[in-house]
């Protein structure tokens, strides 16, 4: 008799670990950028916080730098077919699939943090919705610091617009191309892992990139010469997920995950140190070899913004929809 009670215990034993296992989820995320981002480190601590909140139940295994061989441009497509169970998603790589979600913000529309903050509510909430329409769940967003976009050269000391025009430029969005094409210059889209051969070789001549980030990509490697043009404040990064996957997710999963997006977006939406880390940052570039020629001429940098200005307005239009509106709820959140 004791050793069919026991046989019993284990038995309900085993089958109350094979029940836990099987509502184990281990969920695959891709992210596009290196180890050494910042947001990467993020992505991380959220990868730890969703295994504390779930008593190690949903685990987040990452895949960084884009070594699943998932191209930015393609994550709205393979996302929802199970090619990957998470991603990291910004607007601007996705608008050739979603051409109103990647003109929401546009580079070098916002001038100060005041006006992002009021903005970033609204932006969130578009992008909730938009992601909603190709299948994916938006569990929460990792913040951008307010970045400061600087041109940086292989080989000459540019520092002025019309210096910039006999120039090939590397660019990573459309309506960065649209904007300096008002203004003369060249410039062509080029993603990031791309972009250091792209210099090295001369396939471009200079690249828009904040210098905060430049070590990132060892941009003084391939580039002697850097300049700030612009204050870059972006839309977050959603930390998007199928929606069938999950909806399939039991309600205390996704409660884990929702709360560790949460916490990052409460760690990450902070910006008050943003331009010193800039300064930091270039300090260290030129200690690296690079020459840093200081600002570009104010006119310049006015003249780039009213072309992103009218940049902005021109690709609303053109991406038809519910584009035009998207911007008009934006400017209204600035106060503009």
């Amino acid at each position: 008799m004791k050793k069919f009670i026991q046989r019993v215990v284990v038995g309900l034993i085993g089958s109350g670990a094979l029940a836990v296992a099987a509502s184990a989820a281990e969920l695959r995320f891709n992210n596009p950028l290196p180890e050494t981002r910042p947001e990467t480190k993020e992505l991380a601590k959220f990868a730890e916080d969703v295994a504390k909140n779930s008593g190690g139940v949903v685990t987040i295994k990452l895949h960084n730098g884009g070594s699943l061989g998932i191209k930015d441009a393609d994550v709205l497509q393979v996302l929802p077919k199970g090619a990957v169970d998470m991603s990291l998603i910004w607007a601007n790589y996705v608008s050739r699939d979603a051409p109103a979600l990647g003109i929401v913000l546009v580079q070098g529309s916002i001038g100060t943090v005041e006006e992002l903050k009021r903005a970033l509510p609204v932006v969130r909430q578009i992008y909730d919705d938009e992601l909603k329409d190709w299948g994916i769940t938006a569990t929460g967003y990792l913040a951008i610091p307010m970045l400061e976009a600087s041109i940086f050269c292989r080989d000459q000391p540019i520092k002025s617009l019309a210096e910039l025009k006999s120039k090939k430029l590397r660019v990573w969005s459309k309506e960065q191309v649209a904007s300096f094409k008002r203004l003369g210059i060249a410039a062509q889209i080029i993603g990031q892992a791309d972009m250091y051969v792209a210099m090295k070789t001369g396939v471009v001549d200079c690249a828009v990139y904040p210098a905060l980030y430049a070590h990132t990509v060892n941009m003084h490697e391939v580039a002697k010469y850097g300049a700030f043009l612009y204050p870059m404040p972006s839309g977050p990064y959603a930390l998007g997920i199928a929606t069938t996957k999950w909806n399939a997710l039991p309600q205390e999963q996704r409660s884990a995950i929702t709360k560790a997006a949460e916490d990052t977006w409460n760690r990450t939406n902070e910006y008050s140190a943003d331009h010193q880390r800039e300064l930091a940052a270039r300090e260290e570039l030129k200690k690296k070899g690079v020459n840093w020629l200081g600002d570009f001429p104010e006119a310049d940098r006015k003249q780039f913004l009213d072309a992103v200005s009218a940049t902005w307005a021109e690709l609303a239009t053109e991406a038809g929809g519910k584009a035009p509106g998207y911007r008009e709820r934006v400017l209204k959140a600035m106060g503009r």
